[in-house]
């Protein structure tokens, strides 16, 4: 065999190999390979604090590598093979920075409130779809039968439920939605639970539903709740505060 022929065949062999290796693995579209959030990840650490307050003011400094990642995020969208799991964590991830973005673009401002359709206005890409974020909540993720997410996506406001200072990952999906499930309940601010009776964050009255699919709303509380309190324990609802959850 001429060395020619043999260079041919091995170039045949390998060049897929060279093709594959220019793609990071984070970047293969497939239900198995877990997405890059490392960009995600520093601007977290960087610009939200324990109790969840954002800082706006810094992370306005970094505005563009944020929409880098969610122009990331809108190109790789999950697989029809996707699990459940890496469906949550993508669009839990995609909502949240949407929201720091979407409040960027209007800052300084108040409330989230004070935004124009801040939840019906289409212009989040996911392939070759424009959603809002409304679409994101109600049609993907509440479809999903997962009453946790209401704890893991964040609004931009006070009484919102924190915003966690990782990204949410398929991985350790369960700890996570536990966590801040557990978090947010227990949270005297959000809150306040006595014996006989609870007053709970109106997240819990406009989505009611979610929560007692299986059972009373006091019966979802009281697997979460540190305090005890009555099984029959007056249920009472607190005022929303829409201020911007800002450092």
């Amino acid at each position: 065999m001429s060395g020619y022929r043999l260079w041919f065949i091995l170039l045949c062999i390998l060049a897929p190999t060279f093709v594959a290796g220019q793609i990071p693995a984070s970047d293969q579209m497939d239900g198995q390979t877990e997405l890059n959030h490392k960009r995600w990840a520093l601007m977290l650490q960087q610009y939200v604090d324990e109790s969840g307050k954002v800082n706006y003011t810094g992370f306005k400094q970094d505005e563009s590598a944020l929409a880098d990642y969610l122009n990331y995020l809108g190109k790789h969208q999950p697989l029809g093979d996707a699990t459940k799991e890496e469906l949550l964590a993508y669009y839990i991830n995609l909502y949240n920075a949407a929201t720091i973005k979407l409040i960027l673009e209007h800052y300084p401002v108040s409330s989230i409130r004070d935004i124009k359709q801040p939840w019906g206005r289409k212009w989040i890409a996911v392939g070759d779809q424009q959603y809002s974020l409304n679409q994101i909540e109600h049609r993907i993720l509440r479809k999903m039968g997962e009453s946790r997410i209401h704890f893991a996506i964040n609004c931009a406001s006070i009484s919102c439920p924190k915003l966690l200072k990782v990204p949410f990952e398929a991985k350790r999906l369960e700890q996570q939605l536990e966590e801040v499930t557990r978090g947010f309940i227990n949270d005297s601010l959000k809150n306040k639970i006595t014996p006989d009776k609870i007053s709970l964050s109106a997240l819990f009255k406009w989505y009611r539903n979610d929560f007692t699919s299986s059972g009373s709303l006091q019966e979802y509380i009281g697997r979460y709740s540190k305090k005890a309190f009555a099984a029959k324990a007056k249920v009472e609802f607190i005022k929303y505060d829409w201020g911007l959850n800002e450092q």
